[in-house]
């Protein structure tokens, strides 16, 4: 009698705040209980783990807990996906189709939409099923425009939409879109700015206000209660920096003005871009003033006459890029003067409160590195072939990047055609019209620009080969380290203030 096959089912829920899914029938709670249902009535579906995207929207795939599914497809623990129906795992219908079409596929995984009655276990999607996939995409981005289209109309009035007050200010209790002065924090504006106009560098202020023990604004909104999303790597950064400075220094807010629309998104899911100051709105007279225009003005024309021409670079160190401090997460780069030895950027230039010195030598790190790569490859059995299994998955990863690429422009160019049919119906004035196709022809060229990429990494490709991988191949050995072969094989190097370094690899193991 055959044995019916079991499959390790991921139940996948997504719930959005800010796309429209408000029904109780939506809610993680009741989704999660019908993939359950689901399951126990067909024995074939063991429920693995539940992964579970609570307040995030379906226009991309950037999920946190997506991404974890995803890795565990990777490492074999899944080879089914449940869903309540399409628009929970996604409203993007190029991306889902590279899911359903493609990804899943190749990975031997079966995907099941209940509610659209999708199971690729019954064979090929439905026609319909594009078209199921088209209308939540156009759902989201309907839903996205009056979202955009809300926001400006607030940013027009002067109204705050963002998230957090900028520091020196915060939200009023009453108005959460109007600002009131914060004491505390704005005296430290209005020193930093008093400093400027005497002639104080940026990187100077910094050093002052760490040394009289001045909170920076992450951390003290942090000391406020007020929970912020920063990078993993500077999670623990706590000290001021000329970064922060500068930022404080050219915020015009601190003039009563309500400054937005400085780094939109024209797109649904689309990258924010930095808009020039012509598309910025301003709206004069919105809160109290925290500095004078006087104050304003003397601090940037000493600004303007601090500009010195950036010297020549110099030429690439060794381990320029590579290098990273493993208490803090900053770079190691080299002193001024001092070639041979390479330091914390942040004790460098903020001293001890910012980390401890982390001196490593150049030649001694080289020569670490040298044997370490040494020992991992003497244990390589069939090194050549190994070479050309890693040269044949480089250029199939190259391959997919291309395929993206692709299906990136299609996207654009459906974009540039649904905005000049709603041009033509009227929708659309003919400002946001050329306004918009100017910013996709940007689109375009860049991709234009990035499918050179894949041509020169080949190119590269091939001349690595030839250069050091060959010597290799003959020596069974690497003699020195140079430029060329740190870049191939290593990610990071991490360096510990007790000595301690450690290298992420490129690969797994060679």
């Amino acid at each position: 009698m055959e044995t019916k096959r079991r499959y390790r089912t991921a139940l996948y829920c997504r719930l959005s705040r800010d796309d429209g899914d408000k029904s109780e029938s939506d809610s993680i709670v009741v989704q999660r209980h019908m993939l359950e249902d689901y399951c126990a009535r067909n024995p074939e579906l063991a429920a693995a783990s539940c992964y579970t995207d609570d307040g995030f929207t379906g226009t991309n795939f950037n999920r946190p807990d997506f991404r974890r599914m995803l890795a565990d497809i990777e490492d074999g623990k899944i080879d089914c996906v449940i869903v309540k129906d399409l628009s929970r795992f996604g409203r993007d219908y190029i991306d889902i189709g590279y899911y359903l079409e493609r990804y899943f596929p190749a990975k031997g995984v079966r995907f099941i939409a209940i509610n659209d009655q999708v199971d690729s276990l019954q064979g090929p999607y439905d026609m319909m099923l594009p078209l199921k996939n088209v209308f939540n995409a156009q759902y989201a981005k309907d839903t996205s425009d009056k979202v955009r289209k809300s926001f400006r109309t607030k940013m027009q009035r002067g109204e705050f939409v963002s998230a957090f007050a900028p520091y020196g200010y915060a939200k009023d209790t009453e108005n959460r879109n109007h600002f009131v002065i914060d004491p505390e924090a704005a005296e430290t504006v209005r020193r930093i700015f008093e400093q400027k106009a005497q002639g104080t560098t940026d990187r100077d202020i910094a050093r002052m206000l760490n040394a009289d023990g001045v909170l920076s604004p992450i951390a003290y909104k942090r000391s406020k209660g007020i929970k912020l999303s920063v990078n993993q790597r500077y999670r623990g950064t706590c000290y001021w920096s000329d970064s922060a400075v500068h930022r404080i220094l050219q915020n015009e807010m601190y003039l009563g003005r309500m400054v937005s629309n400085r780094y939109p998104s024209d797109v649904m899911h689309g990258k924010h871009r930095s808009a020039p100051r012509s598309e910025w709105i301003i709206v004069e007279g919105m809160h109290e003033p925290i500095i004078s225009a006087d104050l304003w003005n003397a601090a940037h024309e000493i600004a303007g006459k601090g500009k010195k021409e950036r010297p020549k670079q110099e030429k690439t160190g060794l381990f320029s890029g590579i290098l990273r401090c493993g208490d803090c997460g900053r770079a190691l780069t080299k002193k001024g003067g001092d070639n041979r030895n390479y330091y914390c950027s942040a004790y460098k230039e903020y001293g001890a409160i910012a980390c401890s010195k982390h001196a490593i030598r150049e030649d001694e790190l080289a020569e670490v590195v040298l044997s370490d790569l040494n020992q991992l490859i003497s244990q390589v059995k069939n090194l050549g072939e190994h070479s050309e299994k890693q040269y044949a998955k480089r250029s199939a990863a190259q391959a997919v990047d291309i395929r993206r690429t692709d299906a990136v422009r299609a996207k654009i160019q459906r974009q540039k055609q649904r905005l000049y049919e709603d041009y033509r119906a009227g929708a659309v004035s003919r400002e946001e019209y050329v306004r918009r196709k100017a910013d996709y022809d940007t689109q375009e060229h860049a991709l234009a620009e990035n499918e050179k990429g894949p041509e020169e990494a080949g190119a590269r490709n091939a001349a690595t080969k030839q250069s050091w991988v060959e010597k290799l191949l003959r020596m069974k050995k690497l003699e020195s380290l140079d430029r060329m072969i740190l870049q191939e094989t290593v990610r990071e190097i991490r360096v510990f203030d007790d000595g301690h370094i450690e290298i992420c690899y490129l690969f797994s193991r060679l």
